[in-house]
């Protein structure tokens, strides 16, 4: 792949990450939003693989920081680096970069089930991971407390993993080498 096309696909999921964003929120009580932007992290990873994937993630984090308004509900700048959402905001990059990884390391599974269980590895249990510790210290509460909040999110993060599987595996079908964790 030339640099040209590696930097074009960035691009593209960073804008995927952000266009996930136009779809209407719904924000729980402790202030953090329910939005299909994981889903474009997800992506990030089971297409692009590890490398890239973080980078278009880190892209994304990047222009929200600078005051784009790209994250669901309209929202952009460094302030949100203080709010509940800090954490799975931080926790973008490393989530894409997990997903690839363990899509990359699972290249003789099925494609739609490495896509689903990379997906839960890196955009549920790693993006958790930050999301909690994020809410924990924003919302001063213990870790099991900011993790019980989060259980809200659960049954919707599963069925964006699974989308994410179907999703790759159909966009492996229809262009094989599109998916460059597979490559």
């Amino acid at each position: 792949m030339t640099t040209e096309h590696n930097v074009a696909q960035i691009a593209l999921f960073t804008a995927l990450i952000a266009a996930l964003g136009l779809i209407p929120q719904l924000t729980l009580a402790f202030g953090v939003p329910i939005t299909a932007q994981s889903l474009g992290v997800m992506l990030c990873g089971t297409v692009l693989g590890a490398r890239r994937g973080f980078y278009a993630a880190l892209l994304f984090v990047g222009l929200v920081a600078i005051g784009l308004p790209l994250l669901a509900g309209g929202r952009g700048g460094l302030g949100l680096f203080t709010s509940p959402t800090a954490g799975f905001l931080i926790g973008f990059p490393v989530a894409a970069f997990c997903t690839g990884y363990a899509m990359e390391r699972m290249s003789g599974l099925a494609i739609t089930w490495a896509a689903m269980i990379a997906s839960i590895i890196g955009g549920v249990l790693v993006l958790y991971a930050f999301g909690i510790s994020g809410m924990a210290i924003v919302l001063g509460r213990s870790l099991p407390e900011a993790a019980l909040l989060v259980t809200a999110f659960i049954p919707g993060d599963v069925i964006k993993a699974v989308l994410a599987g179907l999703i790759t595996a159909a966009l492996y079908r229809a262009r094989p080498r599109s998916v460059m964790s597979r490559g």
